[in-house]
C-alpha cells in the first residue's frame, strides 16, 4: 500500500476522513468515557462512521486508535489491553474500508511531557508508540497517521518508533497555536525540518483552529520544503450555543477552503474537530481528480533546536562555537567530572551572546561515564538555550545517549571515511534524524592532496546515501593542516573545500584555528585563513566566539558575500566604532569579547539566576545573601520575584518559550523551598489561594499542570484537584479552602458546559471565589457567555490574570 499511496499522490489530491469524536458522541459516547473502548463495545456504530466517510469520498480512513497508546489507556485502567484494543479497532476500520479506501492507524499524543516540562523519557514514549504501531500494522493498517502533536520532541519519538517498529508509510501532523507556534514553541519550518529528516511520506498540520488558521502554515511549508503535505483543519473555531458546542464552518465553506489549501501546496486534505461525512463529501467533490501542486525543491541543510533553525544556505552566515570542550581547559573538565552542568550552560550562553548559532558539545573527560555526562549536558544546554547543538564524540554509545535526549535535529561530530566508523555512526544519524559530519580521513589517514580528500568526501557521501540518508544530511570537514608543520598543505584544504562544495553539493565545516597552532599572533593567521575558506565555499566554520578578529572576518565576509543584506548586522556591530588613526600602531585585539554580566549585588545575581533557570546555583546565592546579612524577604522581593517577572515578560515577547519559562519556574521553586523557612510565620509571600481542576469528563491536564507550577512559583497557594473533577467537588473544595480563585481547564468541546455549572454553583452558593477559565478550545467570548470572571490563553497569561483578579478580589473586601 505504500507504493499505492505514493502513486496516488503523484496523480491527484488524496482525501482523508474527518472527525471521529464528534460522531462517537452522537452515538452515545459520554464525557469521561474511553473512546477506544467505546468503539470496541459498539462496533456497528463505529463501522457506520467509517463507512460514511468511505461513501463520502475518503481515500484514507483513520482508525479509532488516537488515544490507544498504553500511557493514555492507563488513565482508564486499560494499559495491559493496548495491543488487543488497537488491533480490534484497526480490524473494524479494515472491514469498513474494503477495497475502496486505505486504513491509517491514528496515533495521538501520550499525554506525557519530556523535561523540563514533565518527567517522561525517550524510552517510555518510544515503547508506548512502538507497541501501538506494531499492533496496528499486524491488524492490517496500510499506513500510520500521527496527529495533534503539540511537542516536536514527542513527534520525533513517534516518528522514530514508526520507522523502527513498522514498515508502514507515515503521515505526521503537528498542531499549532495562535501565533503560529506549537505549545512548546516550535515554528512551522523548524517542525518541518525535524520531521522530514525522519522521512515520513507526508507531513503537515491538523486541528490548530480552522482552515483559515492552517492556510499560512501549509503555504510556508510548501515554499521551503519538498515533502508531500497533509492538512486536517477543524470545522472552524468552536462556539457554545446554549449548552451545545457548535463548529461554525459549513461543508460548503470547508470545500472552498479545501481548494485554497490545495493551491497552497497540500497533497492530502481531510478535516478534524467538528467535521462530518457531509464536510468530507463537499471537499471531495471539489477536489476530485485535481492534481496537487508540484513538490518544491530540496532545501539547504538545517540544524534545529526545539524552537530555532539554522539553515546553511549562505557561506559564512553561521558558525559553531568551539568552547564547550574540556581539552586543555581544567576548570571545564573539573565541572564535567563533578556533574556541574551550570558551568557548561554559562559558557554556552556566553558563546551564544557573542553570535554562535550552533554549539559544539564535548564531554570527553577521562574517568567519567561519558554517555551519562553527555546526556546530562545535552539536556541542561537545550533546556537553558534556544540553540542547535553539535554532539562531539566518535563513540556510538555516547552519541546515541545524546540523540535520545536531544530535541530537534543535531549535528553528529563526527564520522571518518573508515568503514568501522561509517557502519556505526551513519545508522544512528538515520535512525534519529540527525545530520552527520564526515571527516576526510581514510583507512590510511588524512590524504595530502585536495583531490584525495575530495575522494574521501565522495566516499562518505555515497555510503551515507546507501544507508538511506539524504545529501543534505551530510556535512564534510576537509581538515585543516597546521602552517607550522605542513605549510605546503595548508592551501590543499582550501582547494578541497571548493571541490567538495561544487562537486558534491554538500555543506562544509572547518575547524579553522588549527592552521595557526605553534605560531605567534595566531589571530592574524586564523582570521585570514577563515576569509579565504569562506570565499571558497566554507558554510560552517568552527571557531572561538570570543576572538574579536575572527568575528570581524565573519561579519565582513557576510557583507561582501551578500549574506548580510544591506549590511544591517555589520552596521549594528560597528556603528559606534571610532576609526583607527592611520599612523597609529595597531591596537591589541582582546582575546575574548566582554560579555555583560549581572551586577555584583546579591539581588541582581538572584534575578539573573531565576531568569536563566539556574536551579543548581540559586541556593548557594541565597546562602551567600543570608551570610552577608541580607533580609530573606528583601531577597524575595528584590531578586527572585523580579527574575520570574522578567522571564514571564520574555515569554510574552516570544524571546522565551515554554521550556525556558518552566526552567525559570523551577529555579524559583528551588529558591522558595530553601528560603521559605527563613521568612517566618506564613512564609512572607502569599499571593492568594487557587483551586485548579480539569472539569468533569475531560482527562487532559498537561496545560493545567503547567499553570499549577507557574502559579506556585508566583506565590499562590495551589490546590490541584486533578482531572475529570465534578462541579460539586470543585465547589466544596473552594468553600472548604476559602479559595480566592477557581481555575478551570477543558480541552474537549463536549466538556466546556461543565465550566458553566461551576460558575452557576459559585453564584448559587454565594461563594466569594472568582472563576478563571482556560484551555485550547476556549476564548474570551465563551468566558463572557458563561459569566466567568476571566479567561487566560496560556500559563503565563494565567498568572498575570490571577494577579489582576486578586487585586479585584482584595478591592472587594
Amino acid at each position: 500500500m505504500a507504493r499505492d499511496l505514493e502513486s496516488l499522490l503523484k496523480e491527484r489530491v488524496v482525501i482523508l476522513d474527518g472527525a471521529m469524536g464528534t460522531l462517537l458522541q452522537r452515538c452515545g459516547l459520554l464525557p469521561g468515557q474511553c473512546p477506544e473502548l467505546f468503539g470496541i463495545e459498539r462496533p456497528e456504530a463505529l463501522l457506520d462512521i467509517h463507512r460514511a466517510y468511505v461513501e463520502a469520498g475518503s481515500d484514507i480512513i483513520q482508525s479509532n486508535t488516537f488515544g490507544g497508546n498504553a500511557c493514555k489507556l492507563a488513565e482508564y485502567g486499560l494499559a495491559e489491553r493496548a495491543a488487543e484494543i488497537n488491533a480490534e479497532l484497526v480490524r473494524i476500520a479494515r472491514r469498513a474500508a474494503g477495497d475502496k479506501a486505505m486504513v491509517a492507524a491514528s496515533i495521538g499524543p501520550t499525554g506525557r511531557l519530556l523535561p523540563p516540562m514533565g518527567d517522561a523519557d525517550f524510552d517510555t514514549l518510544y515503547t508506548a508508540f512502538a507497541e501501538q504501531m506494531r499492533g496496528c500494522e499486524a491488524a492490517g493498517a496500510d499506513l500510520i497517521s500521527i496527529e495533534t502533536m503539540t511537542d516536536i520532541a514527542e513527534m520525533r519519538i513517534a516518528l522514530i518508533a514508526a520507522r523502527q517498529a513498522t514498515r508502514l508509510p507515515v503521515i505526521a501532523h503537528m498542531t499549532f497555536e495562535n501565533g503560529g507556534r506549537t505549545m512548546t514553541g516550535t515554528d512551522p519550518l523548524t517542525a518541518m525540518y525535524v520531521m522530514e529528516a525522519l522521512r515520513p511520506l507526508a507531513l503537515g498540520a491538523n486541528c490548530s483552529g480552522g482552515a483559515q488558521e492552517l492556510l499560512p502554515i501549509i503555504e510556508q511549508m510548501y515554499r521551503h520544503g519538498s515533502n508531500y503535505l497533509s492538512v486536517e483543519p477543524n470545522a472552524g473555531l468552536p462556539r457554545l450555543i446554549g449548552d451545545e458546542t457548535v463548529f461554525p464552518d459549513e461543508p460548503e465553506l470547508m470545500a472552498q477552503y479545501a481548494l485554497r489549501l490545495k493551491e497552497a501546496g497540500a497533497n492530502i486534505i481531510g478535516a478534524c474537530c467538528g467535521s462530518t461525512p457531509e464536510h468530507i463529501q463537499a471537499m471531495a467533490t471539489v477536489l476530485r481528480g485535481l492534481k496537487a501542486q508540484e513538490r518544491g525543491r530540496e532545501h539547504a541543510p538545517a540544524l534545529c533546536s526545539r524552537s530555532r533553525s539554522v539553515v546553511l544556505d549562505s557561506p559564512g552566515a553561521h558558525f559553531i562555537g568551539e568552547r564547550l570542550n574540556p581539552t586543555a581547559r581544567k576548570m571545564l573538565a573539573q565541572a564535567i567530572r563533578n556533574g556541574d552542568m551550570e558551568v557548561l550552560v554559562r559558557e554556552g550562553r556566553r558563546q551564544a551572546e557573542c553570535g554562535a548559532e550552533v554549539l559544539d558539545v564535548n564531554v570527553g573527560v577521562p574517568g567519567i561515564h561519558e554517555a551519562a555526562a553527555m546526556e546530562t549536558a545535552i539536556t541542561a544546554l537545550q533546556n537553558a538555550l534556544d540553540i542547535p547543538l553539535c554532539i562531539d564524540s566518535t563513540d556510538p554509545v555516547v552519541i546515541e545517549a545524546a540523540l535520545k535526549a536531544y530535541v530537534g535535529r543535531p549535528l553528529i561530530n563526527s564520522t571518518t571515511g573508515e568503514e568501522k566508523q561509517l557502519s556505526s555512526i551513519l545508522p544512528l544519524a538515520k535512525r534519529y534524524g540527525a545530520a552527520v559530519l564526515g571527516l576526510c580521513i581514510t583507512e590510511d589517514g588524512i590524504p595530502a592532496p585536495a583531490a584525495e580528500r575530495y575522494a574521501a568526501a565522495e566516499h562518505i557521501v555515497a555510503r551515507a546515501e546507501a544507508e538511506g540518508l539524504r545529501r543534505q544530511d551530510v556535512l564534510i570537514d576537509c581538515l585543516v593542516k597546521t602552517a607550522s608543520a605542513e605549510q605546503a598543505l595548508v592551501m590543499e584544504t582550501i582547494k578541497a573545500v571548493g571541490m567538495v562544495k561544487t562537486g558534491l553539493g554538500v555543506a562544509t565545516v572547518l575547524g579553522v584555528s588549527n592552521v595557526s597552532h605553534g605560531l605567534p599572533a595566531r589571530d592574524i593567521l586564523n582570521s585570514t585563513y577563515l576569509t579565504m575558506a569562506l570565499y571558497n565555499g566554507l558554510d560552517l566554520p568552527i571557531l572561538n566566539p570570543f576572538d574579536e578578529r575572527m568575528l570581524d572576518s565573519v561579519r565582513a565576509c557576510r557583507v561582501l558575500m551578500d549574506s548580510d543584506r544591506n549590511a544591517l548586522n555589520y552596521i549594528a556591530a560597528y556603528k559606534d566604532r571610532a576609526p583607527a588613526a592611520a599612523s597609529a600602531a595597531p591596537a591589541a585585539q582582546p582575546a575574548a569579547a566582554s560579555v555583560p554580566a549581572p551586577s555584583d549585588d546579591i539581588f541582581s545575581r538572584l534575578h539573573h539566576a531565576v531568569y536563566q533557570g539556574n536551579s543548581d546555583g540559586i541556593v548557594s546565592l541565597l546562602e551567600q545573601g543570608l551570610a552577608g546579612g541580607e533580609a530573606p524577604l528583601d531577597m524575595v522581593n528584590r531578586g527572585l520575584i523580579p527574575g520570574i517577572e522578567a522571564a514571564g515578560e520574555a515569554y510574552e515577547r516570544k524571546q522565551y518559550f515554554l521550556p525556558q519559562l518552566m526552567m525559570a519556574a523551577e529555579a524559583m521553586k528551588t529558591a522558595f523551598a530553601f528560603i521559605r523557612p527563613h521568612l517566618g510565620e506564613g512564609g512572607g509571600y502569599d499571593a492568594g489561594t487557587v483551586i485548579l481542576a480539569t472539569v468533569e469528563g475531560d482527562i487532559h491536564d498537561i496545560g493545567k499542570n503547567i499553570v499549577a507550577v507557574m502559579m506556585e512559583n508566583y506565590g499562590f497557594k495551589v490546590i490541584d484537584l486533578g482531572k475529570d473533577v465534578p462541579a460539586a467537588v470543585i465547589l466544596e473544595a473552594a468553600q472548604r479552602e476559602q479559595a480566592d480563585i477557581i481555575g478551570l481547564s477543558a480541552l474537549m468541546t463536549t466538556t466546556m458546559p461543565r465550566m458553566k455549572e461551576v460558575v452557576a454553583g459559585v453564584q448559587a452558593r454565594q461563594l466569594p471565589s472568582l472563576v478563571m477559565v482556560g484551555g485550547a478550545v476556549l476564548n474570551q467570548e465563551y468566558a463572557d457567555l458563561i459569566q466567568a470572571d476571566a479567561y487566560s490563553s496560556d500559563a503565563r497569561a494565567a498568572v498575570v490574570t490571577a494577579q489582576k483578579l486578586m487585586k479585584q478580589f482584595m478591592g472587594g473586601k
